[in-house]
C-alpha cells in the first residue's frame, strides 16, 4: 500500500498483516465525531464508514477497543460530550452489541477491557476528556497503549492531527491502517500519488486565501486546473476583468497572478469561466439573473456561477482526462439556480466514472453537500468525508496519523 502526503511515497500496514488476534486488544482509531440533534445521530456517515475494521478484527476473535473524540470539551470531563451516547447508535449500525468504558486509560479501563470476551466491542470515553491528547502527550499515550497489544488508525478525517491517539499511539504499538484508512489512502494516492495522466483538479470555494497552498501544489501536479466559486473572481480580476460588486479578493491579484505563471512554466491550463451567471442580489431565481461575458459584467452586478458555455467547455476538458480530483463548488449552490454549473460538471464526472474512462476522487464539506445535491456522489470513485486532512492531503503536507503508520 502506498501514501502520498509530503510527495514521497511510502507504504503502510493494513488488517491483512496483523496474523493472528484472537484474544488480543486492539486498540482502534475511529471518527465518531457525528452530528446531533436531541439526543439522536442525525448523520451516521461515520459510524457506518468504522464497520467494516470493527467487524473485521471482532470476527477475527479480537478484543475491540475503538478510540474517537466528541467536541471540544477542552481536556475536561464534560457529560455533554460523552461517547456514552453514541454507544448504542454504534451498536445499530454494525449489528452487534457494543459495550461503554468511562475512560480510555487507566486501572478502571484495563479491568474492562481484560473482561470484555474475545471479539467484544467496546467504545473508550472521548479522548479529549484528558488534556493530553491534542498536546500528544507521552504519558497520555503510554498509558492508552498499555490497554492494547495492536494499534489500528482508521479515521483519516483526523490523520492531520499529532494527537495522543492519532499519532502517538503508533510509535507505542505494532501500528496498522483500517479498512477505512487504507481505501482512502489507496483513492488519494491514484488522485494524485501516482495517478493516470492528463489529471485534472476542481477547485472551488469562496476565497482564494483558503486554498493558497492546494493551488500551489496542484499547479505542479495536475495537467488542468479549473478554478470556479468566488476564488475565479479573485482570478479575473487579476486579468484585468471587471467583476462589479462580486466577491473578490483583490489585494490577492499579484498572487493570483504568480499562480498562473506557475502553471504556464509547469505546463498546467488554468481554466477560468469565459461566461458568467450574473445578478444584483443573493437570492433564489431573483429578477435581475443573466448570463452575460464576463467582460459584460455591470458594476452593481455579482458573479454567482460559471456560464453554459463554459461549463460545456470544461466537460469537453475533463472528457480528455483519465484522472480528477475535486474540491469546491463552481458556484453559489446552495440556492438556485446558482447549483447548475457545479451540478452539470459534477454529473459529467460521474457518467465518464461510470463508463470506466475517469478516476474521480473528491472531499471536503462543500464538495460532500454538492455531490449528494448533484445526485452523484455514489458514482465518483471516491468521496473522502474528511475535510481538514483531505485539504491538507492537496495542499500536499504530510499527515502526522498517516505518517506514523509509516514510520
Amino acid at each position: 500500500m502506498t501514501q502520498q502526503g509530503d510527495c514521497n511515497v511510502k507504504s503502510f500496514k493494513t488488517l491483512d498483516d496483523m496474523g493472528d488476534i484472537r484474544g488480543k486488544a486492539v486498540l482502534v482509531r475511529e471518527d465518531l465525531n457525528v452530528p446531533m440533534q436531541d439526543g439522536v445521530v442525525s448523520d451516521d456517515t461515520r459510524l457506518r464508514a468504522a464497520m467494516p475494521t470493527v467487524n473485521e478484527l471482532s470476527d477475527r476473535g479480537a478484543k475491540v477497543l475503538i478510540l474517537a473524540h466528541f467536541g471540544r470539551p477542552k481536556g475536561q470531563a464534560n457529560p455533554d460530550m460523552s461517547l456514552a451516547m453514541v454507544t448504542k447508535p454504534l451498536s445499530d449500525v454494525l449489528g452487534r452489541p457494543v459495550a461503554f468504558i468511562a475512560d480510555c486509560q487507566g486501572a478502571e479501563a484495563k479491568a474492562a477491557v481484560d473482561a470484555l470476551p474475545e471479539g467484544g466491542i467496546a467504545v473508550l470515553e472521548n479522548t479529549r476528556f484528558h488534556a493530553g491528547e491534542e498536546k500528544n502527550d507521552p504519558a497520555l499515550a503510554e498509558a492508552m497503549a498499555a490497554l492494547g497489544d495492536f494499534y489500528v488508525n482508521d479515521a483519516f478525517s483526523a490523520a492531520h492531527r499529532a494527537h495522543a491517539s492519532t499519532e502517538g499511539l503508533a510509535h507505542r504499538l505494532p501500528a496498522f491502517a483500517g479498512r477505512s484508512m487504507e481505501k482512502e489512502l489507496d483513492a488519494l494516492e491514484a488522485a494524485l500519488g501516482k495517478p493516470v495522466k492528463p489529471v485534472a483538479a476542481v477547485v472551488g470555494g469562496a476565497k482564494v486565501s483558503t486554498k493558497l497552498d492546494v493551488l500551489n501544489n496542484l499547479v505542479a501536479k495536475v495537467d488542468h486546473l479549473i478554478i470556479g466559486g468566488g476564488m475565479a473572481n479573485t482570478f479575473l480580476a487579476a486579468r484585468g476583468v471587471d467583476v462589479g460588486k462580486s466577491l473578490c479578493e483583490h489585494d490577492l491579484a499579484e498572487t493570483a497572478e504568480k499562480i498562473m505563471d506557475a502553471a504556464d512554466a509547469a505546463g498546467c491550463t488554468v481554466h477560468l469561466p469565459y461566461d458568467v451567471v450574473v445578478a444584483k442580489e443573493f437570492a433564489a431565481n431573483p429578477a435581475s439573473l443573466r448570463t452575460c461575458n464576463v467582460h459584460e459584467v455591470a458594476a452593481d452586478e455579482m458573479i454567482l456561477d460559471v456560464g453554459p458555455a463554459a461549463v460545456e467547455a470544461l466537460a469537453d476538458a475533463l472528457k480528455t482526462c483519465r484522472t480528477l480530483v475535486w474540491n469546491g463548488p463552481l458556484g453559489a449552490f446552495e440556492i438556485a439556480p446558482f447549483d447548475a454549473a457545479t451540478v452539470a460538471l459534477a454529473r459529467t464526472a460521474a457518467a465518464l466514472t461510470k463508463e470506466g474512462s475517469l478516476t474521480s476522487v473528491a472531499g471536503g464539506g462543500d464538495t460532500v453537500a454538492a455531490l449528494n445535491h448533484a445526485g452523484v456522489a455514489g458514482d465518483f470513485s471516491f468521496v473522502s468525508t474528511a475535510g481538514g486532512a483531505f485539504l491538507e492531503w492537496m495542499e500536499g503536507k504530510e499527515l502526522p496519523g498517516v505518517a506514523a503508520l509509516t514510520a
